[in-house]
């Protein structure tokens, strides 16, 4: 038997609900890694969703009303369109998408998320995903998501993929009240590195040891994700946009899908 033939038969045996052709994440994870732990980190919309959950947000607020539909929705599909062309003002879109939430009580704020994520992230959940990701936590790595998608999106998204850590862009709040504003850098582009230091920097080594950042896996379907997809030691684009793929290709990174 081949050595992927080996390990195809044993990523089925303890991932049986892997959909047909779902074990090229876990023989590529199996057969290029030392087996020390690992910290995976996933991009969220677009690699593990099948759509763009902060988009998505901005739509789901016309539909229900808390914000104008024509004009809301208007500069949000145009916010949209800069972040897939590179030139997103990430500062600007979130004192956008975040000024429908001002004076809103963070109970009532929850009551939306919970709709939110049964109306519209259930359809955007892929099978492969949450197989990529019991892939890593059987391998007993460190699970970590990663987004600029802001923190009322992306924290009950991460619950509901079974994260225990992530990092997202942050919302300002001020005695229980939302304050239509971001809460320090974004977790965008190069904020994504500076965001990761500051978590590495307060992990606490002596309780458990932090892998390397040459032991840390990146997935990634944006080009957006460049800065941070070159400082780990095992970049993986995921579905990616042309520009990602151009540059993992000239760069021999490994291409998957968790679509097909």
């Amino acid at each position: 038997m081949s050595r992927a033939g080996f390990w195809r038969k044993l990523s089925t045996r303890i991932l049986p609900h892997i959909p047909a052709g779902g074990t090229q994440a876990a023989i590529f994870i199996w057969e290029k890694r030392l087996h020390t732990m690992s910290l995976a980190i996933f991009d969220l919309d677009n690699t593990l969703l099948a759509g763009d959950s902060d988009h998505r947000w901005g739509e789901f607020l016309c539909e229900k009303n808390w914000a104008s539909a024509d004009d809301y929705r208007l500069r949000n599909d145009q916010f949209y369109a800069d972040y897939r062309a590179g030139s997103l003002d990430m500062h600007a879109y979130l004192s956008f998408v975040l000024g429908p939430l001002r004076g809103k009580h963070r109970k009532e704020v929850q009551a939306l998320q919970h709709e939110f994520v049964r109306d519209c992230i259930e359809p955007m959940l892929l099978d492969k995903a949450f197989a990529l990701i019991d892939q890593h936590r059987i391998a007993g790595d460190m699970l970590l998501l990663m987004t600029a998608t802001h923190a009322v999106v992306a924290e009950p998204v991460a619950a509901r993929l079974g994260f225990e850590q992530w990092l997202c862009s942050g919302v300002g709040i001020d005695q229980d009240h939302y304050t239509g504003q971001p809460d320090g850098p974004p977790c965008f582009q190069e904020g994504k590195i500076s965001h990761l230091e500051r978590w590495r920097a307060k992990w606490d080594t002596a309780t458990q040891p932090l892998p390397a950042m040459e032991d840390t896996w990146f997935y990634s379907d944006s080009h957006n994700d460049l800065p941070l997809l070159a400082s780990v030691g095992h970049p993986v684009a995921v579905d990616p946009d042309p520009t990602l793929r151009r540059h993992a290709e000239d760069n021999h990174w490994q291409i998957l899908s968790l679509r097909d």
